[in-house]
């Protein structure tokens, strides 16, 4: 059987990612690992409480030899536009997970609206990924 296990977002800034994902979103961490052998490759993992199975990578964006510098600086750019990735997060209920996240701090781009498949909303994370959380509502 093939299973989801992570998605990947490119940050600008791992440490903010962390901080902003844990602190403000409410996410745990799921895996904090620096390898030296590697350049300090730092392979850093967040979800929410309760679901161990699947998360989110935070990925730093390379640089060469991984990523050479024009593709880094593009790579840069379009996450900064929310051009790079979405992850969604599903909740029972849009408006109190709403009302939660902006009194610790995140800034939505859309308030709650009511739309064909359930209620739903949008934040960005400091590196400007786009940030969809809904409350799904059954076909």
């Amino acid at each position: 059987m093939i299973r989801i296990a992570t998605a990947q977002l490119w940050v600008h800034d791992q440490e903010e990612a962390l901080a902003f994902y844990t602190k403000s979103v409410g996410l745990e961490v799921r895996s904090d690992v620096t390898l030296p052998e590697m350049g300090n490759f730092r392979w850093l993992t967040v979800s929410p409480a309760g679901q161990e199975d699947v998360a989110i990578v935070l990925m730093a964006i390379p640089g060469p030899p991984v990523l050479d510098a024009e593709t880094e600086a593009q790579v840069r750019e379009l996450t900064a536009k929310g051009a790079a990735g979405t992850v969604f997060l599903t909740t029972d209920d849009c408006d109190a997970a709403y009302a939660e996240l902006s009194a610790r701090g995140v800034e939505f781009n859309e308030e709650p609206t009511d739309r064909p498949y359930g209620r739903d909303c949008g934040f960005r994370d400091p590196s400007g990924n786009n940030i969809r959380l809904t409350q799904l509502r059954e076909m």
